[in-house]
């Protein structure tokens, strides 16, 4: 498979002045819409100079990459928008897909009509983010996400391109991957502007390769390279410079951490309008390879229960495991078993705030997505090829026999705890999802069950 997909735009993105008012046009992109004509956001933004500053950060992260060369980190990747719920979320991964960013819209930030619900990409070209840093303070920007009424396709045949941009399959799995992280978070820290500006003075310079630690020192956040209990473990603090543009802008500063340390995330409040940056363990680490969306696919739902529930989030925008489980009478079992394979093909992001996944409808094909975990068709095919033997199954405590390639594996399954033989999990421990034994096990016990 290649490490990228191309897609294209009918029409580039633009921003359009006229005396006082400005149009922001924003073209988009999906490969699973047959059909493109319409748009799926119309109206103003309540908050243009904050709204126009926190696009050109996430633009910032889409570009940066803490992994690969300046040459390879020279084409730009576009994020995507989805528009629902009364709300405008955009998102992008730099990338190396270690730093994932959100833009989040909220009721009150806009005034306008929703003609449809969907997520597109969208087209963040370099005159486009040049326009939106001359948006001033009073300024009149009315939104446009999808400016389809434009398209310059002839016939169905024909469409005339503005340019291909290649998107790395790895911001994609990324993708699918990283709400998991953020539904396991909790907030551990909320900072007003006094010490939220205090905590980013102590940024070391230049890229620095040790762990530091968020900590409290009486009133005052600080981080510090030395640990100390209760201290919030940040990898590749350099990272969180993408933040500083939007500082002496932001309300507020949320601190959201993975209960492991997974992942961290660094939430600015302007209003209306909020920052999401969420950070994977280490610089050279991205989210693309963590593995964390393969527990979510080892129960086998059926296709037909897929599908119905992701209609269910195309119509409503929302999803509430809990409610939905009542409403249509779905054991609570399943629904965690679906809401876990939903997100794993990036059907569901997670609102921090909320406390809750929200729909998204990714403009590539499903197909695509679930073919990117190596791992758990590795496992299916142990199983197909009876590799796996089930030695001892007790109340909390399963080993069993995987055969490999001249070696036979042992893994042994504890209630939450699970370790195998083999050099992946010898050399992760874990800490990057399952290895395919553990996984041809889980799947095993779990359809024996």
């Amino acid at each position: 498979m290649s490490d990228s997909i191309t897609y294209c735009y009918p029409v580039p993105s633009v921003l359009h002045s006229a005396g006082a008012s400005q149009q922001l046009m924003l073209a988009g992109y999906s490969e699973v819409e047959k059909v493109q004509a319409r748009d799926f956001f119309q109206g103003t933004l309540e908050q243009p100079y904050i709204t126009a500053r926190c696009l050109i950060t996430l633009s910032n992260v889409v570009k940066s990459n803490f992994t690969l060369t300046p040459a390879q980190a020279s084409m730009m990747k576009d994020p995507i928008v989805t528009a629902g719920a009364d709300k405008l979320r955009f998102e992008g991964f730099s990338h190396c897909a270690g730093v994932y960013a959100r833009v989040d819209v909220l009721p009150g930030g806009h005034q306008g009509i929703f003609p449809a619900n969907g997520t597109v990409n969208v087209d963040f070209n370099q005159p486009m983010i040049n326009a939106l840093g001359s948006v001033g303070r009073n300024a009149h920007l009315q939104l446009s996400v999808g400016a389809q009424e434009i398209n310059l396709q002839s016939r169905p045949e024909e469409m005339i391109t503005e340019r291909k941009v290649p998107l790395p399959i790895k911001w994609i799995k990324g993708l699918t991957t990283v709400q998991l992280f953020l539904a396991a978070a909790e907030c551990t820290h909320q900072f007003n502007k006094m010490q939220l500006r205090q905590l980013f003075q102590s940024i070391p310079s230049g890229n620095v390769k040790a762990d530091y630690y968020l900590v409290k020192q009486g009133n005052k956040p600080v981080f510090t390279p030395a640990k100390s209990a209760n201290a919030i473990c940040i990898g590749g603090i350099h990272r969180l410079k993408l933040l500083e543009p939007l500082l002496p802008l932001a309300d507020e500063l949320r601190v959201f951490a993975h209960p492991d340390m997974q992942s961290t995330t660094w939430q600015l409040y302007f209003g209306s309008v909020r920052f999401n940056l969420t950070l994977s363990r280490e610089a050279w680490r991205g989210f693309s390879g963590e593995g964390a969306a393969l527990e979510s696919l080892i129960a086998d739902v059926p296709d037909h229960l897929v599908a119905a529930i992701d209609k269910y989030g195309y119509v409503n925008q929302e999803f509430n495991a809990t409610l939905l489980a009542v409403k249509e009478h779905i054991p609570f079992e399943q629904v965690d078993q679906l809401t876990g394979r939903l997100a794993a093909m990036g059907l569901l992001g997670y609102d921090l705030d909320e406390n809750s996944y929200f729909y998204r409808r990714l403009p590539f094909k499903l197909s695509r997505i679930l073919s990117l975990n190596p791992r758990m068709k590795d496992a299916e095919q142990l199983l197909a090829d009876d590799k796996v033997l089930i030695v001892a199954d007790g109340e909390d405590r399963v080993e069993a026999r995987v055969a490999g390639t001249g070696i036979t594996h042992t893994v042994i399954l504890e209630k939450d705890n699970a370790r195998c033989t083999c050099t992946w999990y010898a050399k992760h421990q874990g800490q990057r999802g399952s290895c395919k034994h553990i996984l041809a096990v889980k799947k095993k016990v779990y359809q024996d069950f």
